[in-house]
């Protein structure tokens, strides 16, 4: 189990990317401390965690609000007695063009996508400095290639990337490791929502969007959720500050 004796901080994981991660680090043995904005969709998850036998506590909240990462991180301390690992996947989506975005939206979109994983980390740290670890943070392919009417998303992206780049920078001499993944167009709940409000059907958007990646098709969270247990565990341990791309070769043609 590559993920035995690990305590995991997980934000956003009540759907979609997260709740893949939730499940397959539980696979891996690891001890959760999941978040997500949603309490009912949140503790769903939690349910289908314990089901099998991974240890785990849930707790409600918006990672905008910087009490939210001080109680995930007193909440891991106090239930499991440390922490070793941190995934930061709740994500705002408000993808909007530099005219239609107001102060409210930009105000949304980087309070929870720049400054709350920001706080969460913050939060984290005194029990990741004790021993290191591995945060990794999910980013987007929308912070490294421009996309139409999407500024208020891919600015806050582009900084969670950038930010990931400097914070491993200043914790690796407490042998903590921070990475981000770039997932591409990987269909979830967050698709959905973007099918309506575009107006159009699963399958159009399906078939004019999955033909632009090498591999001709949507990712699935659970190979997100993949790529995240590699870089939590021990078999990326000399991987740092590094951006990894899971997005079926979008941005690479």
């Amino acid at each position: 189990m590559r993920l035995k004796n690990k305590v995991c901080i997980l934000t956003g994981a009540g759907a979609g990317i997260g709740e893949a991660i939730a499940l397959r680090f539980a696979e891996e043995g690891a001890s959760l401390v999941l978040n997500d904005l949603n309490e009912q969709n949140g503790l769903r998850v939690a349910d289908l965690v314990r089901s099998k036998g991974a240890p785990v506590v849930f707790l409600a909240g918006d990672i905008a609000r910087q009490e939210t990462g001080q109680e995930l991180a007193a909440l891991a301390q106090a239930t499991f007695g440390a922490i070793q690992v941190l995934v930061n996947n709740a994500a705002d989506f408000t993808q909007k063009s530099l005219e239609d975005a107001d102060l409210a939206d930009w105000n949304r979109v980087l309070g929870v996508n720049v400054i709350g994983t920001a706080m969460v980390i913050k939060a984290a740290l005194p029990g990741l400095k004790r021993q290191g670890g591995s945060v990794v943070n999910i980013a987007s392919m929308s912070g490294i290639i421009a996309q139409k009417d999407f500024t208020t998303y891919s600015a806050s992206k582009g900084a969670v990337i950038m930010m990931t780049r400097n914070l491993a920078l200043d914790l690796a001499p407490f042998k903590i490791r921070v990475n981000t993944i770039c997932p591409g167009c990987i269909f979830t709940s967050a698709s959905v929502r973007e099918i309506a409000r575009l107006g159009t059907t699963v399958e159009e958007w399906t078939s004019r969007v999955a033909p632009a990646h090498m591999l001709n098709r949507l990712g699935e969270p659970i190979e997100v959720a993949n790529a995240a247990l590699f870089l939590a565990s021990d078999e990326s341990s000399f991987i740092t500050a590094e951006q990894l791309m899971v997005d079926g070769g979008y941005i690479r043609w």
